[in-house]
């Protein structure tokens, strides 16, 4: 599955036109609230800590029309709490964002 770091700068530049300032401050607000929750999946152990996190990536990716990320916090969310491929595929999502504007 590719990550389009694209879709993420098209939902931005829809949402605010070309305000480069208000894009690289809704871009860096993402990255650090989809980076928490990646990092509250790899550290919780229990069902509910593990699809809190899940979901609310989910639903994060789904506000800014991020499919790809979507499609890894929903697998999250029907495996098993602290399973480490998952997680580390979230975070090679997320760094790929994050290279793209680095």
């Amino acid at each position: 599955m590719s990550y389009d770091p694209g879709a993420l700068e098209a939902a931005l530049a829809a949402a605010v036109g070309d305000d480069l300032a208000l894009i690289a401050d809704l871009r860096g607000a993402f990255l650090e609230s989809a980076n928490r929750q990646a990092d509250l999946l790899g550290r919780a152990r229990c069902d509910a800590n593990w699809q809190l996190a899940a979901w609310r990536l989910k639903g994060l990716a789904a506000s800014f029309g991020v499919e790809g990320l979507m499609a890894l916090a929903e697998e999250a969310a029907v495996s098993a709490p602290g399973e480490p491929r998952i997680v580390r595929r979230i975070k090679a999502a997320l760094a790929t964002f994050e290279l793209s504007h680095g």
